[in-house]
């Protein structure tokens, strides 16, 4: 008996944190947006992600704000470390990155 309870305050636990909300993308990414924004919600599981691509339409320039728990007590320049080590890939591929992390707020 003792194991199934566990077992069962295992499972909620896992519940609890396999049930948090993911984002839906926007309908018009472009093929580039698609591949970053799937990228960083996969690594970060944002409360809020915006890609755009800001150069034309051509793929070159890409503005990212994104809000995160993996953010919490990091510095700005770190933030932006996790997120371009997550593109680097893509990044190698582009002219330019704008990138705005939003840490979790302290208040909650």
């Amino acid at each position: 008996m003792l194991t199934l309870r566990r077992g069962l305050a295992a499972s909620r636990a896992l519940r609890r944190f396999s049930t948090k909300p993911t984002l839906t993308p926007p309908a018009n990414l472009s093929e580039g947006e698609k591949l970053i924004y799937d990228k960083l919600t996969d690594k970060f599981l944002p409360t809020e992600l915006a890609v755009q691509d800001i150069s034309g339409g051509c793929g070159d320039f890409y503005a990212i704000k994104i809000a995160s728990e993996a953010f919490k007590g990091l510095s700005t320049l770190n933030q932006h470390r996790l997120v371009t080590r997550v593109l680097k890939q893509e990044i190698e591929g582009i002219h330019g990155l704008q990138v705005k992390t939003i840490p979790p707020s302290s208040e909650s």
